[in-house]
């Protein structure tokens, strides 16, 4: 929004717009002489939307543009380079030498569709994923630049660091060799991407290696189901990105016959990771048994105690009430230390309310890749359809699938 007008100053007229870009205020000033009076009455609609459109036009430069921000320990001299990527080709679109604060900043156009960039530091690379035209701060040290770091900003910066931080803890624990036979790595990643399917993430664990090892081969059947789910993730909701004929064309080359011969079945198979837990009445409740019974389930991960879980779960009282008889079903796992404040608060819900104790570990919070509460997953016929990130948008999301 902006605000223009005209004010008479020590015999000048000054024109002035005030307005608001992103994050940053910007106020424009032109002053013209009132001598002709007569005729600035005349031009003063044309000269107050010349100063609007002005503001627009220098108030809000850079707004397209992405940020990665931050501070790298002990790398005084040494000279940072930010890389992008075309066809698995890495190439240099900006530096800058540190100095001894080791802060930097490097600012870019938005590529219009999300993508994975990275930061390059001597010999080791960091890489770090873009939506939009967010700000991603990386924090790190020159001597461990490429694995003891943190990356925030977005909700997929952090999930690429979480899968990072897993990758390097199966290598540290089982060797470089076994990390693409390591099924409890390769299943919580799976799930992440199951999770969102056509995010940025979802594309760079695909497509990661490691010493040459690739987490993901398209030859074994389980990873190249994985990779048709994110494939046709990608084909419904990015047909548009450059990337979506790369894994259109992965999956569809590599899915083989009982008989060894290439078929073009473009329909992955998705699968739905298991959770068992009891309810408020004692029972065991399995989201597999509770997503075969009905249409559509939201599966909800929440803290009952937590400042934000009330007006949460009146979001998802509102979907309820008006999907619950076209057959919508709601799993929420709650993750609340005291059982008993939660049995008093699950009593009064009228879905399925189930408890994650500490004893049960977060298996199944690493499993759907919860790194936030709330966290809420649309099931549609028994398979995950999509994650979402607004909870105002949960009424929006279900209608989709109803």
């Amino acid at each position: 929004m902006s605000h223009t007008g005209i004010v008479k100053w020590r015999g000048k007229m000054i024109i002035w717009s005030r307005g608001r870009c992103k994050d940053e205020n910007f106020v424009l000033i032109l002053w013209l002489s009132s001598k002709n009076s007569a005729k600035m009455k005349i031009f003063n609609k044309s000269i107050l939307t010349i100063c609007a459109a002005t503001l627009a036009l220098y108030g809000c430069k850079g707004s397209n543009e992405w940020k990665v921000s931050g501070e790298i320990e002990g790398a005084d001299g040494q000279t940072m380079v930010l890389e992008a990527s075309s066809n698995g080709r890495w190439f240099p679109i900006d530096s800058a030498k540190l100095s001894g604060n080791g802060k930097f900043s490097f600012a870019h156009e938005a590529a219009g569709y999300p993508d994975i960039y990275r930061l390059r530091l001597g010999d080791k690379s960091l890489y770090f994923p873009i939506d939009s035209i967010e700000s991603v701060t990386v924090m790190s040290k020159a001597s461990a630049f490429d694995s003891e770091y943190t990356l925030t900003g977005s909700e997929s910066a952090e999930m690429l660091l979480h899968v990072d931080n897993r990758v390097r803890e199966a290598i540290s624990r089982n060797g470089l060799a076994s990390l693409p036979n390591d099924t409890l790595l390769k299943r919580e990643l799976g799930g992440m991407m199951l999770g969102d399917p056509a995010g940025i993430v979802a594309y760079y664990i695909i497509n990661k290696r490691v010493g040459g090892v690739a987490l993901y081969n398209p030859e074994n059947k389980y990873d190249n189901r994985i990779i048709g789910a994110v494939a046709n993730a990608f084909d419904q909701y990015r047909p548009n990105d450059p990337r979506t004929e790369f894994l259109k064309r992965l999956f569809i080359t590599n899915r083989r016959s009982g008989n060894g011969k290439v078929t073009t079945i473009e329909a992955p198979e998705v699968s739905l990771f298991e959770i068992e837990l009891y309810d408020n009445t004692g029972k065991l409740q399995k989201l597999s048994e509770v997503a075969a019974k009905n249409k559509v389930v939201l599966l909800s991960f929440t803290v009952y105690g937590a400042e934000p879980s009330p007006a949460y779960n009146v979001e998802l009282n509102k979907v309820y009430d008006r999907y619950a008889k076209n057959g919508l079903e709601i799993y929420q796992v709650a993750l609340d230390e005291d059982e008993y404040r939660w049995k008093q608060s699950a009593r009064n819900l009228p879905w399925i309310t189930v408890y994650n104790s500490t004893a049960d570990g977060v298996k199944y919070l690493d499993t759907y890749n919860v790194v936030s509460l709330p966290t809420t997953y649309v099931i549609a016929n028994g398979e995950i359809a999509t994650r979402v990130l607004d909870p105002a948008q949960v009424g929006q999301e279900v209608s989709k699938y109803m």
